[in-house]
């Protein structure tokens, strides 16, 4: 059974700064990308940013400037660093992960997280 677990979500004010934060527990035989998605209200669910196992990282371009992703392979951790926050950021920001729970290739899932809430407004 593989969890992944977000914190750091609140409400902020415009020009604020919030690190998202979600780990991964359970039987985990490698993790691969890990990714923050984000969905608001009456809009399409959106990537927001995406870290290869390798560290290899890839940003919307709204975002770009702003956020930066990071993980700690080791702490089965990966963090969103919002900065410069804007309304348009507010929604439902959940972590996902691929996920392989054993050694053979079928043993493969994309995992979510329950996802936390960002809300920037004055």
């Amino acid at each position: 059974q593989v969890h992944l677990v977000e914190s750091g979500g609140g409400l902020v004010q415009p020009g604020g700064s919030l690190r998202l934060t979600c780990v991964a527990s359970g039987t985990i035989f490698r993790l691969n990308d890990m990714d923050w998605y984000r969905q608001a209200p009456g809009k399409e669910r959106e990537l927001v940013a995406r870290i290869s196992s390798s560290g290899a990282t890839t940003l919307v371009d709204s975002v770009k400037g702003r956020f930066t992703i990071s993980r700690d392979n080791v702490q089965k951790t990966v963090y969103l660093q919002m900065n410069s926050l804007k309304p348009e950021d507010t929604a439902v920001y959940h972590c996902t992960a691929d996920i392989q729970w054993a050694g053979h290739a079928s043993a493969r899932k994309h995992f979510w997280g329950q996802g936390t809430q960002v809300t920037v407004s004055s």
